[in-house]
């Protein structure tokens, strides 16, 4: 049967025992459209958590949010097994610009995707020919205004329950475990369907039969547009808002066909929000606690039971509630001690910003924006191959509080899971644990920062540069410059903004390190040279105690990557160079840091055949300054020939870097030069 045609109730019953309809609450849809998709253990700041596979789809979509996305599903899951959540709202609380609403969005759409397959299909019933009565005046059609599920009125056909339940028994054939499972989700009718089916009742002197004939089942239309299904209720100001937006209001239209006063059908539910997403819906509530305190008393009665109530007459409703709100208005809320029930009746949630760098860099690719970007002049901008990795690293810095036990640098690197010297990543759980027991939530791990709307200002103030548009092209080291702009515009406590603009400089220091790599591998003509002379390092302190080891130093070894034999030649001289760069002097610190690379090497190949150490900065440093020492005479010695270009020498040097820069390392003439030049001065260096 087609989803769009409407049908007896009869026949939507049938199918409903068949199993191509189903019947369930809010809850029971959205966990069972969480849980039906792939679900992955994953360790998150040394902690492990699971990955819903849901949110991960899609062209854009959540990146990371682990520990509130757990939270969200076992909210869900505990209110469809019955438990206190479904009495409860749940709330997302953070900082602006860290994904709250974005959040919930995707949600909402994953939701409406979800329920347009036909066997999740919603349906609801309208009663039909209702003219015939004499008390509808004209109004012949009438829809149930909570998107009532049809079963819901098989469940209501009596004013006994053990009537329906013989009915469903007997005319459908339902089992009695199968009645039982369905009446777990049983509510009464609303006020209007249950008085409309009274008079159906007079009409038709109490024939079942005649009485069904009023009654077809319509899929519930799941536009976005129209607030159906999930719809949204942003906060407005205190004399633009009022409880009509939510609940309804009673039509002047339907008093001038309506004889009955007494008829709750006077009132129109569509008018309000809640109605609309009353038939197993998501309501979103945005800034919930930016609404003046009589909406908030509204909220109050709905989030706890789940009922539209207007002048005494009520109506049931079946909607899963998710809120926002920011810190500020939050914490102002609980300073008034006379809302606190409303507090008790969410389940709070507080979002952090994303802490992994590696995982940002999808973030700023948002931000940065995935179409083409053209110059005021309609040319092409081009997009400096380190500007994703510039950006990404100086943001999550300024989200990383400080602490005693970790430097800024180990922070960022053990959120990403990446290696950091000697520290674990046990020490980093330690930290995000102690700061955990703040009461203060602002001093939590990643609770503060610069956001994503703060990331994108920056973008758009690089963007409309006159540098960007006469080169043509977004220069990483530019966007240090923007965010440093943004700090000061827009973060008004002192302290904050010290830290950021603190916060920046380290993250500079990152970016010249990795400009550093950049320019031996354009010198080597090789986009990977740096890796493989540190996979090389790797390789001889694994094979330098090896028993098979001969005269010629060669030792061979399995490549995890591609499974095959290969042989390196163990130089000595090379290995204690780099140590020596580490600053390693004896052999004891020798010894115990090889320990540590092999211990890394067998964790990590094990899982990861492509692990490269390019995380390991101290190494990659250390192995850069020791190739461009021996290959060139110190980096110093580069810069100079790069920035002195008076003899031929040093210009074919140049042309030959600017040229592998261009074909083989994707930059542009513009970026290249700049690139170069940010190498060859000796700014920030720290």
């Amino acid at each position: 049967m087609n989803s769009s045609h409407t049908c007896t109730l009869d026949q939507h019953l049938t199918e409903v025992k068949e199993g191509k309809r189903c019947f369930e609450n809010a809850f029971q849809g959205v966990a069972r459209m969480i849980l039906e998709g792939k679900i992955e253990k994953i360790v998150v700041n040394g902690k492990t958590t699971y990955d819903f596979m849901i949110f991960r789809t899609g062209k854009k979509h959540p990146v990371g949010m682990y520990d509130e996305i757990n939270s969200f599903v076992s909210f869900v899951k505990d209110a469809a097994e019955g438990g206190s959540s479904k009495e409860m709202a749940f709330v997302l609380v953070g900082e602006p610009g860290n994904g709250k609403t974005f959040f919930v969005e995707y949600l909402c759409a994953k939701y409406r995707e979800f329920l347009s397959r036909p066997e999740n299909r919603r349906y609801t019933f309208q009663l039909v020919n209702m003219d015939k009565l004499g008390s509808y005046g004209r109004i012949a059609t009438i829809e149930s205004q909570t998107y009532e599920d049809p079963m819901i009125l098989a469940m209501n056909l009596f004013d006994n329950l053990d009537e329906s339940r013989e009915f469903l028994a007997r005319t459908v054939g339902f089992s009695d475990k199968e009645i039982a499972k369905l009446f777990e989700n049983y509510r009464p009718l609303g006020a209007d369907s249950g008085y409309i089916w009274n008079d159906l009742r007079k009409y038709t002197g109490g024939n079942l039969e005649e009485m069904l004939k009023f009654v077809e089942v319509v899929p519930v239309p799941l536009t976005e547009t129209l607030g159906t299904i999930t719809g949204k209720y942003a906060a407005k100001d205190k004399i633009t808002s009022s409880a009509v937006d939510l609940l309804g209001d009673e039509s002047i239209q339907r008093l001038l066909h309506i004889t009955d006063v007494n008829n709750p059908y006077r009132f129109d539910l569509r008018r309000g929000a809640l109605a609309r997403v009353a038939g197993g819906g998501i309501h979103f509530s945005d800034e919930i606690y930016k609404n003046k305190k009589d909406l908030v008393q509204v909220y109050l009665g709905v989030i706890q039971n789940r009922l539209i109530e207007i002048d005494g007459y009520r109506w049931p409703i079946d909607t899963l509630i998710i809120a926002t709100s920011n810190n500020s208005e939050f914490n102002h809320f609980l300073a008034e001690r006379e809302e606190a029930p409303i507090i008790d009746r969410c389940r709070v949630c507080y979002v952090s910003h994303n802490t992994n760098y590696r995982m940002q860099e999808a973030l700023t690719t948002y931000a940065i924006g995935t179409e083409t970007k053209t110059t005021l002049t309609k040319e092409e901008l081009h997009q400096d191959p380190n500007l994703n990795y510039s950006a990404s690293v100086a943001t999550v810095m300024t989200r990383l509080p400080r602490s005693e036990k970790l430097t800024p640098i180990e922070t960022l690197k053990l959120a990403a899971g990446e290696v950091a010297g000697e520290k674990s990543l046990k020490t980093l759980a330690e930290v995000v644990d102690m700061l955990s027991q703040e009461p203060d939530i602002t001093k939590r791990f990643g609770q503060k920062g610069l956001g994503q709307r703060n990331l994108g200002r920056a973008v758009q103030l690089m963007v409309e540069s006159s540098e960007t548009n006469e080169g043509r092209c977004m220069i990483a080291v530019d966007i240090f410059k923007t965010l440093e702009r943004v700090v000061l515009d827009y973060v008004s406590d002192a302290n904050d903004r010290a830290k950021y603009l603190e916060d920046l400089k380290i993250a500079k220091s990152l970016y010249r390190e990795r400009i550093m790599t950049e320019m031996f591998n354009a010198y080597m003509d090789e986009p990977f040279a740096i890796r493989k002379d540190v996979l090389n390092y790797v390789n001889m302190i694994i094979g330098i105690d090896a028993e098979n080891l001969g005269p010629d130093k060669m030792w061979k070894y399995k490549d995890p990557q591609t499974g095959q034999l290969k042989a390196v030649r163990i130089d000595e001289r090379y290995v204690r160079n780099i140590e020596e760069r580490i600053g390693l002097k004896t052999e004891e610190q020798r010894e115990s840091f090889r320990t540590s690379i092999r211990k890394i090497y067998g964790q990590k190949i094990s899982v990861e055949p492509n692990y490269d150490f390019m995380d390991n900065l101290e190494l990659v440093k250390a192995v850069t300054d020791v190739r461009l020492k021996s290959d060139i005479a110190g980096a110093g010695s580069l810069i100079g020939a790069l920035a002195n270009r008076t003899n031929e020498e040093n210009q074919k040097l140049y042309d030959r870097m600017i040229t592998t820069m261009l074909d083989k390392l994707h930059y542009c003439r513009t970026c290249a030069q700049k690139t170069i030049e940010y190498f060859c001065s000796q700014e920030d260096e720290i």
